[in-house]
């Protein structure tokens, strides 16, 4: 083979075909992570909640995180096209402590900005810049609502009904989803409830931060 043409399809050969897959280890609170990919900045239906975060290395997560993520996003896209959606905060290329957060350590723990609704009922993005913490310091009220923004619960139960199928089809799973506990029950008079209620493990009990302005997914997937 002329070197030309081996120069010619080594450049033309997609960059994933070279990449390793991930190895987490020890736990979500205390472990680490090998080989960990970013998630994309954006796709059709979502985005990533800061640009800036994402440069500092703060979006990176387990390869098998990465694909179930964008695989529900696809999902969703052709349930509710009108739908959009941004992830938040998830780890380290190789893990370990990650401040603020307790856990985020190994790969597995993904942050997502609650999806919102304006006033008219159009599908908004959260805002999310230095001035709330990059959305984290955001407060919904007994109401649902926030400076004139509405949780869309049927959007958010629509992307972890998404999340957990996608998680079973690469033979893995949810280990639990931490959300507000007085905000909740909401997720369970959309139409995805009975889903949710028989398939997926939400933390019962409130955590030391209140996730209502983002919900947490731990992704359960073997780790060494």
């Amino acid at each position: 083979m002329k070197v030309k043409h081996l120069i010619t399809i080594i450049l033309m050969t997609p960059l994933v075909a070279f990449a390793e897959a991930s190895t987490c280890y020890g736990t979500t609170s205390n472990g680490r992570l090998s080989h960990g990919v970013k998630l994309p900045s954006e796709g059709k239906n979502f985005v990533t909640y800061s640009t800036m975060a994402r440069l500092a290395g703060r979006t990176y997560v387990h390869s098998e995180v990465r694909s179930i993520i964008v695989a529900a996003y696809k999902d969703i896209e052709a349930e509710q096209p009108d739908k959009v959606y941004k992830y938040a905060e998830t780890g380290f290329e190789e893990g370990g402590e990650f401040k603020p957060h307790k856990t985020h350590r190994n790969g597995l723990s993904v942050d997502f900005t609650t999806p919102v609704k304006d006033k008219s009922g159009k599908s908004v993005h959260l805002p999310t810049t230095p001035f709330n913490k990059l959305g984290y310091n955001i407060e919904f009220d007994a109401n649902s609502q926030y400076d004139g923004l509405y949780i869309d619960y049927e959007a958010m139960a629509a992307h972890v009904v998404a999340l957990h199928k996608q998680a079973k089809k690469h033979g893995h799973d949810l280990w639990r989803v931490i959300f507000d506990p007085k905000l909740k029950p909401n997720l369970f008079k959309t139409k995805y409830g009975e889903y949710l209620k028989t398939n997926v493990q939400f933390s019962k009990r409130a955590s030391w931060v209140r996730h209502d302005d983002h919900y947490h997914v731990d992704f359960d997937i073997p780790c060494k």
